[in-house]
């Protein structure tokens, strides 16, 4: 009788670690083998994730409909490769989790490239460069970075944008105070409510507002870093990032990146490819 039930005790050990062992496998089915490509090539569909609020690269319109430059070119994308496009906000702070929980299959929305965000996806080859501005109302007195000493600087939160303010000379010497918010739009409102005093913030967001717009700001000519724009991939997903990376590139070749690029920056400010 104990023999017996040792046996049944045994067998049923056996099949839970069987169990737990294919589970962590995942998709990959034990063999390690990257089937992101495959993933979503069944799916006929690549799910993107972005802050629709992030102008002009994915944001949504007077319509409720949600337009970029990063949404046209990843539209084309999708087309190329012979799936649908889906796209789904997420909150920027917590967008990781997103990415890793399988929600979604990218982030591709002026996604900032830099070392922590390597440390926790795969990102691809950039395709744009940016700048890193202030911006202050046109009748502030703020014309250089040293006029910001103890100021109120919006700026969005789980951005590299608070990862450079903090780690500067204007918040470490100059006592000025990170004022975090969710999005760069509630930034700027509050800018222009004069709740803060200036807004740290991408270069092709300010400049876009500023033109679609029309509203009195100005940009300090004085910045605080350059940066590149990439996609980012869960870790390990390499094939579904070559095979974007390689439909992006077939794009420069005959002209369609630099025609998009054109229509929503007035130049070909990409940078992938050359």
């Amino acid at each position: 009788m104990k023999n017996s039930m040792m046996k049944k005790l045994l067998c049923a050990a056996v099949s839970a670690m069987m169990l737990f062992s294919a589970a962590a496998c995942g998709e990959s089915g034990g063999t390690g083998e990257d089937k992101s490509l495959q993933k979503v090539m069944d799916a006929k569909k690549m799910v993107l994730g972005l802050d629709a609020t992030f102008k002009p690269m994915g944001f949504t319109n007077e319509n409720d409909e949600i337009v970029g430059f990063d949404i046209d070119v990843a539209e084309e994308v999708c087309k190329r490769m012979g799936i649908e496009l889906e796209l789904y906000s997420v909150n920027w702070e917590t967008k990781e989790q997103d990415l890793n929980a399988g929600t979604i299959d990218c982030i591709w929305n002026g996604l900032s490239v830099s070392d922590e965000r390597k440390q926790v996806m795969l990102m691809s080859e950039p395709y744009m460069n940016n700048e890193m501005v202030f911006v202050v109302n046109g009748k502030s007195d703020i014309t250089a970075l040293s006029d910001l000493k103890d100021a109120k600087i919006g700026v969005q939160n789980g951005s590299t944008a608070l990862e450079i303010l903090n780690a500067s000379e204007v918040v470490a010497t100059n006592g000025a105070t990170p004022v975090e918010l969710s999005t760069n739009v509630e930034a700027l409102n509050q800018l222009e409510l004069n709740m803060v005093d200036a807004v740290f913030l991408d270069s092709v967001v300010a400049n876009y507002e500023i033109v679609s717009t029309g509203k009195d700001y100005k940009v300090l000519e004085e910045g605080l870093s350059s940066e590149q724009y990439a996609i980012g991939f869960r870790k390990g997903d390499q094939a579904l990032c070559d095979k974007v990376t390689a439909t992006l590139k077939e794009m420069v070749a005959d002209g369609t990146l630099a025609k998009i690029s054109t229509e929503w920056f007035g130049s070909d400010v990409t940078t992938i490819g050359k």
